[in-house]
């Protein structure tokens, strides 16, 4: 037997993008439903950084202070290190935020803690192992979806759908919704090795001829992001893993006595590296936001800020209408409005960065000198405050509009 539920909204994902807009939709009084298909949150290498604009979300929530008790690293600036020269590429202590740092945190902490304070809410409900599998259709316009949850099959109809499942999303997919892949030149191997007491104390990336590579200093080891060439992860993973330990000890010397730790492939994860944006982000009934929307390249990590400045958006411009059951199509097709130029200029920059940037160092093979915008960021120290918004704050952060209910 098919169960039937109604809802005013119905939010497909429990990433960032979807349980932060399941929480701001039912704070303001508008009764949602957030659909997760996994049992927990744990998922390993997930994006970890909590940008400082979300930081100031937490502030006007009310949320910071016990958001802060959560294991956190702060960092205050990101740094890039050419041959033995070291960069400060960005400095978030001018940022006119009330916290001027990125936090690194397990991303699984932040969503429990966001899932928990949603919880509190009556008219809020978060179904874990419920997995969405197609929408409803009548007339044209999508009244909801079909789900199969730990008892059975769903039938879930919602005034509102929103896909937030990810750049694999499977709701945009059953939507027919047009996508626009932009390519990457590069993948990224994520691993994780010990980090010792006189080790460097800050996040940072490390470049050379034909490597780069991103540490993330996350207390008692470092998260680390090895750039490969876009498609090479099989002939890599072909060879023995003692080559792979060698380049990353030979990139990263002081991590030469414990790339041992390494006993084989399946302490290498794939992240494939994608970059694209829906040419429309809904259809009547449905909205696409986050990764579901527009992936991003792992550059700045900031595809996290961008899928949460979507999800307040969503609320602030919807929350009324859902709430009084007046919603209209073009409600709906205002938050791409606001959110797709943001989403737009921060693909632009990355996809700048890729082509220019990352696949010539992927391709070199002799030592070169450091691109002029690095050297230009040692000479003036104050242009740091540039890469230091788009990275901390993005392009039109967003703030709390919608009331609680």
């Amino acid at each position: 037997m098919t169960q039937t539920i109604s809802t005013r909204c119905c939010v497909v994902g429990g990433g960032p993008a979807g349980l932060m807009a399941g929480f701001l939709l039912a704070r303001a009084g508008v009764e949602t439903i957030v659909l997760e298909k996994h049992a927990d949150f744990l998922r390993d290498f997930r994006g970890d950084t909590i940008h400082p604009s979300t930081l100031q979300l937490m502030f006007e929530l009310g949320l910071l202070e016990d958001f802060l008790k959560l294991p956190h690293r702060k960092a205050f600036q990101l740094s890039a290190v050419l041959g033995d020269r070291k960069f400060v590429v960005a400095d978030f202590r001018g940022l006119p935020t009330l916290c001027k740092f990125v936090a690194f945190m397990p991303q699984w902490d932040f969503l429990d803690f966001i899932a928990g304070e949603a919880k509190k809410l009556p008219n809020f409900r978060l179904s874990m192992k419920t997995s969405a599998e197609s929408l409803l259709e009548e007339g044209g316009r999508i009244v909801g979806l079909r789900a199969e949850g730990p008892e059975g099959p769903l039938e879930i109809r919602a005034d509102l759908t929103i896909a937030a499942d990810g750049r694999t999303s499977r709701m945009r997919e059953s939507a027919g919704l047009a996508v626009e892949d932009f390519g990457a030149p590069m993948d990224v191997l994520w691993l994780e090795l010990r980090r010792k007491a006189d080790d460097p104390d800050e996040t940072f990336g490390r470049v050379a001829p034909g490597r780069m590579v991103a540490m993330i200093e996350r207390g008692s080891y470092w998260q680390i992001g090895y750039v490969i060439p876009k498609g090479g992860a099989l002939a890599l993973r072909s060879r023995p893993i003692g080559e792979f330990r060698r380049a990353l000890a030979d990139s990263v010397p002081f991590l030469e006595d414990r790339v041992e730790d390494l006993r084989d492939w399946e302490d290498v994860n794939l992240l494939t590296v994608q970059v694209d944006r829906l040419k429309n982000w809904s259809r009547p009934g449905l909205l696409c936001i986050g990764d579901a929307a527009h992936a991003m390249s792992p550059i700045g990590g900031v595809g996290i800020n961008l899928a949460i400045q979507d999800a307040v958006a969503t609320a602030n411009l919807l929350t009324e209408k859902l709430r009084e059951g007046t919603l209209r199509d073009e409600d709906v097709g205002a938050v791409q409005k606001r959110r797709e130029l943001p989403a737009r200029m921060t693909q632009r920059l990355q996809l700048f960065i890729q082509n220019r940037v990352i696949r010539n160092v992927l391709a070199a093979d002799r030592p070169f000198e450091p691109p002029l915008a690095l050297r230009l960021l040692d000479i003036f120290p104050a242009l740091r405050q540039l890469p230091a918004r788009l990275i901390g704050l993005g392009v039109r952060p967003e703030h709390i509009n919608s009331s609680r209910g």
